[in-house]
């Protein structure tokens, strides 16, 4: 299979590329990322020199340049997705997320090549209680997760009416190695390494399933090669957990890890207005996939989150370099200016 993967430079794009490498031997794989702000093709080191790995700097929005590779699936992680630039601005989102989706199915729609969309447990909005299914309604709150429900319509849409072979994931809270450190958990590891103040919006008791990033690239590679097409399958970690206990957790691992104190470190928590639009919870059932595909998470949370703050640690010139922005020097210079936010 020749496989082309958008958004390969980003957090779970580019940890999906080296499952693929590394579980299917045989397979070629195009990464084409446009190589926003989130984009770094550092998260590929590993990789770059392999014979079935090759590189592409492009927007999915620009017909010509997919239409000039040679693919027999498409794997659409490519997205803006933090919900705080959102709200700032949605224009880059509805351009990426809608514009960039459609153009993608076009022309996997023209090839008649299979096409999976990444998408994301925000579509179902927020719920008090019980478990969103893949057949509840999409009530999403954020701009985003407004742009990814737009893209999820767009990708039924040329399934009913063009017969096309799609798929659709939708994924809970991923964390792990390469994820930008504006979110959460990387958020916290290296602001408590730098002894600095860790924000959390509200009261912190909103509520996240949080899923290793290799178990849900597990989870999407089951979905590519055995999925139904016209199926949609929610993928989760049944890790239900408030923000607050996140960072607690985080802190005192973090504490045990550096041999500090760990009231030091709680000390750094530093209550912030909330967000607007936050949703409460986000529970979904991965049921489907887990009884369909036999997929089911192999990291525990505990054990996820040591590999994670160990990663993090022994990773400082990684993040620092995306803080300094050095990380987009280089880049700069060998594809032209990037959109810097």
């Amino acid at each position: 299979m020749k496989l082309l993967v958008t958004g390969g430079a980003g957090f779970i794009g580019s940890n999906y590329i080296r499952h693929v490498l590394s579980a299917h031997p045989d397979c070629q794989v195009i990464n084409i990322d446009n190589l926003t702000y989130a984009g770094n093709l550092e998260n590929l080191n590993d990789v770059k020199s392999s014979p079935n790995y090759s590189f592409v700097k492009g927007d999915i929005c620009d017909r010509k340049i997919i239409e000039s590779l040679k693919f027999d699936a498409i794997v659409n992680f490519a997205a803006e997705s933090h919900v705080d630039r959102s709200i700032l601005d949605a224009s880059p989102f509805l351009q990426t997320n809608i514009m960039g989706t459609h153009n993608l199915l076009e022309i996997a729609r023209q090839r008649d090549c299979i096409f999976l969309h990444v998408s994301t447990d925000e579509v179902y909005g927020s719920t008090e209680k019980g478990f969103f299914s893949e057949d509840s309604p999409l009530q999403p709150n954020s701009p985003y997760a407004a742009s990814k429900a737009s893209s999820d319509m767009l990708v039924r849409a040329h399934v009913e009416t063009f017969k096309i072979r799609a798929m659709i994931t939708r994924c809970s809270n991923n964390y792990g190695a390469y994820q930008f450190p504006e979110k959460l958990i990387p958020l916290v590891i290296i602001n408590a390494l730098n002894r600095k103040p860790i924000p959390v919006y509200g009261d912190g008791m909103n509520v996240r399933d949080w899923i290793y990033v290799a178990d849900h690239c597990r989870a999407v590679d089951a979905v590519l090669h055995s999925g139904r097409h016209g199926e949609v399958f929610n993928i989760g970690a049944r890790n239900e957990m408030p923000n607050i206990e996140i960072i607690k957790l985080l802190l005192k691992k973090l504490a045990w890890r550096l041999d500090q104190n760990e009231d030091e470190l709680l000390r750094l928590i530093t209550f912030v207005k909330d967000r607007q639009g936050h949703d409460r919870r986000y529970a979904i059932d991965p049921s489907r996939i887990e009884r369909q595909l036999g997929w089911k998470p192999q990291m525990s949370f505990e054990d996820g989150v040591s590999k994670t703050i160990e990663w993090y640690i022994s990773n400082k010139q990684w993040w620092q370099r995306i803080n300094s922005k050095e990380y987009m020097q280089y880049y700069d210079a060998q594809y032209g200016e990037r959109l810097k936010k």
